[in-house]
C-alpha cells in the first residue's frame, strides 16, 4: 500500500510539474496574411517541432484569408504579431500614425513576379512594358507605380487581374502578376506551359517580405518576448528549408485542405531557386536580416514613384533591435 501511495504521489507530482511548465509558456498569437501555405512554413515548423515551446512560447497561428483583415487585429491588440507582405504597409502605418513596427523579415526577396508566354516577343523583362498586363488593384496603386517610374510601363496597357489565370493563358501577348511560389504552378497545371518568370526583386524591387510586425508597446514592455518569437521563427525557417519539414506540411494541409503536396513542393523549390528566404544579407547575418541601407533604398524608390512623400519618416516603421544576430547560421547546410 505504501509503495502504491508513493507511486501515485510521484505520478501526481510529475503531472503537476508538467502542467506548471505548460502554463509557464507565454501565450502568443501570430496572425498571417493568407491561408496556410508553404510560404508560412517556417512558423508552422517552429510550432510542430517544439522550437516555439523551447523558447518558452505557446504560439497560436491565426491564418488569414480573402475575408480576413488580421492586421487590424494587431492594431487593436487582439493578436501579438502579424505577417506583413512587404514594406509598403509598414510605411503606410507611419503615414497613418499606427503604433506598429517591423521587427524581422523572413524573406530577403519579395516573391512577386510577372509572367509572360515564351516565344511571343516578351522573353525579357524590358519587353513587358509593351504587353497587356493583368494587375490587381492593390498592386496597381503601389508596385505598378514603381514599374512605370523605373521601366516605362503604361496605364493604358493595364487589364484587371481577378486572380483567375484564364485571361492570361488565353492572351499570348499578355503578362500577369503573381507570386513565384504559387501562380506559375497554376499556369503549368492549367495552361500546360512554363511561363517566363521575372522576379521583381531581381530588377530592383528590393523590399523585404514576409515580415513580422508587432505593436510598439510590446517592444517597449516585453522585448524579451519579441526576441524569443523572432529567434524561434528564424530557427523554424532554417529547419523548414533545410530539414525534415514533413510534419509542418501536414499541419499546413490540415489548416488549408485545398493545399496539395505538389503545390507545397513547388513552392519550396522556388523559394530555394530564387533565394527568397536565404540570400544576400541573411547569408552572413542569418535569416530575418534587415539593414538600414536596404530600407532606405526601397523607400527612396517608392518616394520617386510618388507612392509616399519623400519627407515621410520611414525609419519609424522598423527596428533592427531583434535581428542580424546570426541566429541559426549553424543550421544551414555547409555545401
Amino acid at each position: 500500500m505504501k509503495r502504491f501511495a508513493l507511486t501515485t504521489f510521484v505520478l501526481a507530482a510529475a503531472a503537476a510539474l508538467a502542467s506548471t511548465q505548460a502554463s509557464a509558456l507565454d501565450k502568443v498569437t501570430f496572425a498571417t496574411n493568407w491561408l496556410a501555405e508553404a510560404e508560412h512554413g517556417g512558423h508552422y515548423q517552429a510550432l510542430v517541432d517544439g522550437t516555439y515551446a523551447k523558447y518558452g512560447l505557446d504560439v497560436k497561428i491565426l491564418p488569414g484569408g480573402p475575408q480576413a483583415n488580421n492586421r487590424l487585429l494587431l492594431v487593436a491588440g487582439k493578436v501579438d504579431f502579424y505577417m506583413a507582405a512587404n514594406m509598403i504597409p509598414p510605411f503606410s502605418a507611419v503615414e497613418e500614425n499606427l503604433p506598429i513596427v517591423v521587427v524581422a523579415s523572413m524573406f530577403q526577396k519579395d516573391p512577386i513576379v510577372f509572367m509572360s508566354h515564351p516565344g511571343q516577343g516578351f522573353d525579357k523583362f524590358s519587353d513587358l512594358n509593351r504587353a497587356s498586363v493583368f494587375i490587381g488593384k492593390e498592386t496597381l496603386v503601389n508596385i505598378f507605380q514603381w514599374m512605370k517610374q523605373e521601366y516605362g510601363f503604361k496605364d493604358e496597357n493595364v487589364k484587371p487581374y481577378n486572380f483567375n489565370p484564364a485571361p492570361f493563358i488565353a492572351d499570348k501577348k499578355s503578362a500577369q502578376q503573381g507570386y513565384v511560389t504559387s501562380e506559375p504552378f497554376a499556369i503549368e497545371q492549367v495552361g500546360k506551359f512554363k511561363p517566363n518568370l521575372f522576379l521583381l526583386a531581381d530588377y530592383g524591387f528590393d523590399s523585404y517580405s514576409t515580415l513580422i510586425e508587432t505593436r510598439k508597446d510590446l517592444v517597449a514592455k516585453n522585448p524579451d518576448l519579441v526576441q524569443r518569437f523572432v529567434d524561434a521563427s528564424i530557427i523554424g525557417w532554417y529547419n523548414y528549408m533545410y530539414g525534415d519539414n514533413s510534419k509542418a506540411n501536414e499541419l499546413i494541409k490540415r489548416e488549408n485542405p485545398e493545399m496539395t503536396d505538389e503545390q507545397i513542393a513547388f513552392s519550396i523549390a522556388k523559394m530555394k531557386e530564387f533565394g527568397i528566404v536565404d540570400s544576400g544579407d541573411s547569408l552572413t547575418l542569418g535569416i530575418g536580416a534587415m539593414t538600414e541601407a536596404r530600407m532606405k533604398s526601397f523607400f527612396d524608390k517608392m518616394a520617386r514613384a510618388k507612392v509616399f512623400k519623400a519627407d515621410l519618416d520611414y525609419r519609424k516603421s522598423y527596428t533592427l533591435q531583434f535581428v542580424n544576430k546570426k541566429v541559426g547560421l549553424d543550421l544551414r547546410p555547409k555545401n
